[in-house]
């Protein structure tokens, strides 16, 4: 059986699907992964018996003519290796990738609606035609009669149930990407003077990233010690990007401490009292939450799709979205309590492990490829 999974940034595949390509090869699947031009992932991909396919797709492209030259070529490589089943991750790749699947009759498809975005959430004008414009692409897409569609958020899934582009049997819930549990122990709090609050994503503002910094200026206000640790990059290429001047003048200003990109996440998170997520992001459900959670660390994110569902009463505290003021109260509150910060994160570990290994999530996968193959 060929497995394809086609996705708009290989990365992406690495740091969230990985598992799940490697334990479909163990399985006896030859898996393909289609993706932009990237030789390092590529080489790695080799090394575990992966084929990989060069795509040119644009996450942002708009050139009608381009997008057309996408979706061909994206035939062509389907009709090349004749997969029994595709697996297509974002946006793009589940609209161009499911109306190829059908053209070229591949037997099973499995479509990862991984966060929706501002595109559905805002009642804007343009918006509301980009939805009209699109709505043909979508039906199409989610049209095929073998075919599931993972959500990670129960909002994503009712949003395109009620605009009746698919069909509410098609609908899967996978709340996330999964951790590995003993990579991201949950160790004991350090006793931190100050208090470390931690935000790890990309430096992007509808992350909430200003949101946190002017939080954390209130604090300074109110005398409150703190350290805000911010994990993560300026992504040049993103016009929601902070720039490079905003973040220097906060580090100036002492309102947060800049460490960049890191891949020893775990153990910034044990070395951090709470870890927040101001977004208002179209999120599907964010891996750093679930990082947070098996940690045993409090956690901090607002009340909007994706970011609540990785979050349940008593592992953190859910605060209006573009509110510095509630985020700073609910940093304060944790800050000053804490055994009920304790409390929150043995909980958020208690739920991790009921709902988020990676173990959970590959068996979950591999389970809908086996029914839909079973269909075949």
């Amino acid at each position: 059986m060929r497995i394809i999974f086609v996705i708009n940034d290989v990365d992406f595949l690495l740091s969230h699907r990985i598992d799940i390509c490697i334990a479909a090869v163990r399985g006896g699947y030859k898996v393909h992964v289609v993706s932009p031009k990237n030789e390092r992932v590529a080489s790695i991909l080799k090394g575990m018996d992966i084929f990989f396919h060069e795509l040119d797709l644009s996450r942002s492209g708009k050139n009608p003519f381009l997008e057309l030259k996408t979706a061909f070529n994206l035939f062509r490589i389907f009709k090349k290796i004749k997969p029994d089943l595709v697996h297509l991750i974002t946006i793009k790749p589940y609209l161009y990738g499911g109306i190829v699947a059908r053209l070229t009759r591949v037997p099973a498809v499995v479509s990862t609606v991984a966060g929706l975005g501002i595109l559905f959430s805002s009642a804007e004008l343009k918006y509301r035609l980009i939805r009209l414009s699109i709505y043909p692409l979508f039906k199409l897409a989610f049209g095929h009669k073998n075919q599931i569609v993972i959500f990670q958020n129960s909002t994503d899934r009712r949003i395109l149930i009620n605009w009746k582009v698919m069909n509410a049997y098609k609908a899967r819930m996978i709340r996330g990407s999964g951790v590995d549990l003993s990579s991201y122990p949950a160790l004991p709090e350090l006793e931190n003077h100050p208090p470390v609050v931690s935000f790890a994503a990309r430096l992007l503002k509808d992350k909430g990233v200003e949101i946190l910094a002017n939080a954390s200026r209130l604090l300074k206000y109110k005398k409150i010690d703190v350290h805000f640790w911010l994990i993560g990059e300026i992504d040049s290429g993103n016009k929601n990007s902070i720039t490079q001047q905003q973040l220097k003048d906060w580090e100036n200003e002492g309102l947060v401490k800049p460490l960049g990109f890191r891949s020893d996440i775990a153990d910034l998170f044990s070395k951090s009292n709470i870890i927040i997520l101001p977004s208002f992001y179209g999120e599907g459900l964010p891996k750093v939450l679930i990082e947070a959670a098996a940690c045993g660390r409090a956690v901090i994110t607002t009340d909007h799709p994706g970011c609540r569902d990785a979050v349940e009463s008593n592992t953190g505290i859910l605060v209006p979205i573009k509110n510095y003021e509630a985020l700073a109260e609910a940093i304060q509150n944790l800050i000053q309590d804490s055994k009920k910060r304790q409390r929150m994160g043995l909980a958020g570990r208690q739920l991790a492990e009921l709902e988020f290994s990676i173990e959970k999530v590959v068996a979950s996968h591999i389970q809908i490829y086996h029914k839909l193959l079973l269909e075949v």
